[in-house]
């Protein structure tokens, strides 16, 4: 998961770049997780674990 630290940086970008009339998903943090563990590992999407959520969540949002 990513640091509080991390999150701090990241989550006024992600805000940032993402359409005003789209649902903000209730995951947000744990999604950008998702994908930044899978792009440091070089892992397929169905590999992501089970902590970081459904891994089609994280798929879809990239």
């Amino acid at each position: 998961m990513l640091t509080d630290e991390q999150w701090a940086v990241l989550e006024p970008l992600v805000e940032a770049c993402r359409p005003p009339a789209k649902v903000p998903p209730g995951n947000l943090r744990r999604t950008v997780s998702a994908i930044v563990w899978r792009h440091r590992n070089g892992a397929k999407w169905r590999a992501i674990p089970g902590e970081f959520g459904p891994w089609w969540m994280a798929a879809q949002t990239v």
